[in-house]
């Protein structure tokens, strides 16, 4: 009893010294994360504003095109947990800048592709250089914040891919306007935007810390405050066991296969949207590239409002797999109407379509959250994560070749519309309740479910 008082007071004497540090950290680093975030997504898709220009220049057709876009998601899936385990061996600092270096590295030499074979060895390239990037930041968090903290940190993370959609496609066409020294606009477009992470990658070694008693911005006093407050989260952790999840035993967990077959399905059709919407937007007439951005991100701004319609009214009305399965039905119904008009018409339907695939992406996630063990949810989430965005290999490899052999992509988008409304039944099927088979007591303490699988 002694010793609980003790700490409870130590706590309680620490806790403005924890939030002072608390606030430090946020502001230190996560308006670098939120950038860095925002140059991942761009230099990940503006090869989709390019298409045309790669076409005319180099002759890489739809095929090639569909394919080279979707190799990135190879190459990022197989070294996504080497680099992870990397990094906590390393450190973040270390490890976060020879990510952002070399993905900037590789985005810039895209500017000098001459064929096809240098598209795919560069496109696989940048998805093993950005691999560990995301669940790198998700790591740093984990040893930087308490949990009460984690997820707000986390929530304005993700906010840069929203703000990234709406700004890659203004900012791509505007770069694709310039010509100089022997080189083309698409051309300046990757070199501009790949020199940007490079820069990036040199602030953030002279900017971040791998761990709190290295950061010089804190007092020692407020760095003390941080690791204790983390350390006895780990401790409270351990205290409770778990079987260690392996790969095998988790795939035989119905649940989980069920989420990652949903996952993908969402997967697809927000990739597919991504790199086939600017070709799409550009048979609605003559349209400049400039144009042809600024239209590219009206769906998305268009589904972040609805994104968080969806998030309120899901909240207020409790039933996540109805809420999840009408999203699905949007985008069925949106990528079903986009064959059935002219370019303009589809590009209306692709608005109302993205309302549903951008809303089922945010909401799914409650639904494995809810029903995982919290012991386990983090590997389990990893491993959901990487199957659902393997979609972003078969939606555009799939489209490129329908188009290079029927000369439309009709029936992709019935695939999509199709797939959405599977999807939209099979939610049912999920489950939200706590899983009592993924938590069984055990040796294995839960600390070591936040490495990767």
């Amino acid at each position: 009893m002694v010793n609980n008082s003790s700490h409870a007071a130590v706590a309680s004497e620490r806790s403005p010294v924890l939030a002072r540090a608390v606030s430090k950290v946020k502001s230190h680093v996560l308006p670098l994360f939120v950038v860095m975030f925002i140059l991942n997504y761009i230099d990940r898709v503006n090869i989709g504003f390019v298409r045309t220009h790669m076409e005319h220049d180099l002759g890489i057709g739809a095929a090639a095109y569909g394919f080279g876009a979707g190799l990135f998601f190879i190459g990022y899936a197989l070294f996504e947990v080497p680099s992870n385990m990397l990094l906590q061996k390393v450190g973040a600092r270390i490890w976060l800048t020879r990510i952002m270096f070399t993905w900037g590295l590789v985005a810039t030499l895209m500017a000098f592709i001459q064929n096809e074979t240098h598209f795919y060895i560069l496109r696989f390239l940048l998805g093993v250089a950005e691999a560990g990037f995301f669940p790198g930041v998700i790591y740093y968090f984990t040893r930087w914040l308490p949990g009460v903290e984690r997820g707000k940190a986390i929530a304005i993370f993700l906010s840069g891919s929203a703000v990234a959609s709406l700004i890659s496609g203004p900012l791509s066409g505007a770069l694709l306007q310039i010509e100089g020294f022997g080189l083309h606009g698409w051309q300046w477009m990757f070199a501009i935007e790949g020199l940007a992470s490079v820069a990036i990658g040199f602030f953030v070694w002279f900017w971040l810390d791998s761990k709190p008693h290295d950061a010089k911005w804190m007092t020692r006093e407020e760095q003390d405050a941080l690791v204790d407050a983390i350390d006895q989260e780990q401790r409270e952790r351990e205290a409770l066991t778990s079987v260690k999840p392996t790969l095998g035993k988790l795939l035989k967990d119905r649940q989980i296969l069920l989420f990652c077959a949903l996952y993908f399905c969402i997967q697809l059709t927000i990739y597919a949207a991504t790199f086939w919407l600017p070709s799409i937007i550009k048979k609605m007439g003559d349209l400049s590239d400039v144009q042809v951005g600024f239209f590219n991100s009206i769906p998305w701004l268009i589904s972040i409002i609805a994104m968080y319609a969806f998030a309120s009214l899901s909240g207020r009305f409790k039933f996540q797999q109805a809420w999840v399965a009408a999203a699905l039905l949007i985008a069925a119904a949106g990528m079903f109407m986009s064959t059935t008009g002219g370019p303009i018409f589809a590009f209306v339907a692709i608005c109302f379509a993205a309302i549903g695939f951008k809303s089922a992406s945010s909401l799914f996630w409650p639904i494995p959250q809810g029903y995982l063990d919290v012991r386990i949810a983090a590997a389990v989430i990893a491993l959901i994560n990487s199957i659902g965005n393997l979609g972003g290999f078969v939606a555009p490899t799939t489209f490129g070749f329908l188009e290079q052999t029927t000369g439309s992509i009709q029936g992709g988008l019935y695939g999509l519309a199709g797939t959405s409304v599977l999807a939209a039944l099979l939610v049912f099927f999920a489950k939200t309740a706590p899983s009592s088979t993924l938590s069984a007591p055990g040796a294995v303490p839960s600390a070591a479910l936040g490495k990767p699988l």
